[in-house]
């Protein structure tokens, strides 16, 4: 998988191939551009933006480089809201209720744009947050990277790849806000959060000087949020010169509590860190591809989360494949030939008389008529045209990344991974779309040597996936 972070004149690649069980093979890269490749989160020329992205894919050097792509782009491409849902809401009503909540906030057009959300639970309420882009301009992200023969799998904001950085960190029963921080070597940036997501969708941005500190900056930036009525509970400090700041000194001259993401990454995302290697035995700079490695935390935790989905429209992650013309025709030649012989036949009033007498009886003798067999309808689809999500509902470590290597390898083409809502799962299950029937069948003839008692149930046509497998501890 490729995560591929996109800002105003900046590039970010985190390139990553699986190599064995739950470990991949790392290579990055970043590059400043004296020319804006993004204006207001849009592309500003789709050559140039393909020219630097094929620059960095050459630069790592992978001959067999994963195509699927992650891409990352600033928070002003995308539309946000966030607001409580009513604790009298029924779960039904959900849907249709944040629908017309972004019909009302937004000023873009909803039904013209890709979009998703997610709920953060608190201790005493429900929070909305909801991100969505324009259709036209994912659609100039998507054909950007094909230019380059790469796919986009999903599109995610900066926004939600820093907050999972620092996600696990928060108590969710304390209403706390953080400012994470970017602090680069000409630019300090950062982002207003609280404890259920994005608090406001405008980066602050700040030029530096040649030498110039960061405190007294940052010690500005508090004191304006301050008096916006937004009193910071914490500095979240990550980027590239961020390595050398003394969390006591910085926090005395800051005057705010002061977390330096080089502490909480170790502490608590230690299991996502240990997965990365590279040949040459170098740590993974995670303060420099911080939103990289974000994004890849993100797509671990929260597998349902696409940003490129809508209902009623296309999906780009998993794009709406039709049944190939030729098949489609064999197929309607062949069911038209077989009806017109069965009524012809059915016409017929066959004269069996000349059955040969034995002395002076006449044996008739009886055939049973037989039914012709059933046939077993073609199915609409091909393997490679599946759409798939393959879930660890079992608790093993990189199992469902294994079993889509096993699928893959058995001619599946889609296939997102991610973990089940719990690691209690017994049964391996399977949820498919009704018109999609026949790829149940399909799995368990491929699956029945690791499992043999599948659970199966309808998936709701709403989402993106054709097929849900959610892998339990049944799967050998």
């Amino acid at each position: 998988m490729i995560y591929l972070s996109l800002d105003k004149n900046q590039i970010k690649l985190l390139s990553l191939k699986k190599s064995i069980v739950n470990q991949y093979e790392c290579d990055s890269f970043e590059k400043k551009y004296q020319t804006d490749l993004l204006i207001k989160g849009k592309i500003t020329n789709i050559d140039l933006v393909a020219s630097a992205i094929k620059e960095a894919i050459s630069s790592i050097s992978k001959k067999n480089i994963d195509k699927e792509v992650v891409l990352i782009l600033p928070q002003e491409s995308f539309s946000f809201f966030r607001c409580q849902i009513p604790v009298d809401l029924a779960p039904s009503a959900i849907t249709s209720f944040i629908r017309d909540k972004a019909r009302a906030e937004l000023t873009t057009n909803i039904d013209a744009s890709l979009y998703d959300y997610f709920v953060e639970q608190g201790s005493f309420e429900k929070q909305i947050n909801f991100f969505s882009i324009e259709e036209t301009t994912a659609v100039q992200f998507a054909e950007t990277l094909k230019l380059i023969d790469l796919k986009l799998t999903m599109i995610l904001p900066e926004t939600l790849a820093y907050f999972k950085l620092f996600e696990k960190t928060l108590r969710k029963e304390k209403k706390e806000k953080i400012f994470y921080t970017i602090y680069d070597k000409d630019l300090v940036r950062g982002y207003l959060y609280d404890s259920s997501g994005l608090l406001d969708k405008n980066r602050w941005d700040n030029v530096l000087k040649e030498a110039e500190p960061i405190e007294p900056i940052l010690k500005q930036k508090t004191s304006e949020l301050e008096k916006a009525g937004h009193k910071l509970n914490r500095l979240i400090i990550s980027g590239e010169k961020s390595d050398n700041i003394r969390q006591d000194t910085f926090t005395k001259e800051v005057g705010a509590w002061t977390n330096p993401l080089k502490k909480i990454i170790p502490n608590f995302y230690e299991e996502y860190l240990k997965m990365f290697f590279n040949h040459d035995k170098k740590p993974f700079p995670f303060l420099n591809f911080d939103v990289c490695f974000g994004a890849f935390v993100f797509t671990k935790e929260n597998n349902r989360f696409l940003i490129v989905k809508r209902k009623g429209g296309p999906n780009l992650s998993l794009p709406k494949i039709g049944l190939p013309k030729k098949e489609f025709f064999i197929f309607l030649a062949s069911f038209i030939l077989s009806f017109i012989l069965f009524v012809f036949l059915s016409k017929l009033n066959l004269n069996f008389s000349f059955l040969k007498k034995i002395g002076s009886i006449t044996t008739n003798k009886i055939t049973p008529t037989i039914a012709p067999p059933t046939a077993t309808p073609t199915p609409s689809f091909t393997k490679e045209s599946l759409k798939i999500k393959v879930l660890n509902g079992s608790g093993t470590v990189g199992k469902a990344s294994e079993v889509k290597d096993i699928l893959k390898d058995l001619g599946y083409g889609e296939i997102l991974t991610g973990n089940a809502d719990s690691f209690d799962f017994s049964i391996t299950e399977i949820k498919v779309k009704k018109d999609k029937a026949e790829a149940a069948t399909m799995i368990k003839n491929d699956l029945k040597d690791y499992t043999t008692s599948f659970k199966q149930s309808l998936l709701d046509d709403t989402e993106a996936a054709d097929l849900v497998l959610t892998i339990g501890k049944d799967f050998k």
